[in-house]
């Protein structure tokens, strides 16, 4: 199985678009579990993780099965 390697920048600007968006699509979360296998991540990704996962609990991003934000 091939590793998975995320962007650099791909977590701060998933976080950006489910800020704006208001919606966590099915394409951001396998992301994110992709971020969080990989073993790696620095305080301020974790940090970026858990403000989204906060903004779910609050009810400020919504957990929706499309595949992508872009309509």
């Amino acid at each position: 199985m091939t590793p998975v390697k995320l962007l650099p920048t791909a977590l701060y600007e998933l976080f950006a678009s489910a800020s704006v968006s208001g919606r966590l699509t099915l394409a951001d979360r396998y992301g994110l579990m992709a971020a969080l296998l990989e073993d790696s991540l620095l305080d301020d990704e974790l940090c970026v993780i858990n403000r989204l996962l906060y903004g779910v609990r609050k009810g400020r991003i919504s957990v929706v099965d499309d595949i992508s934000a872009v309509l």
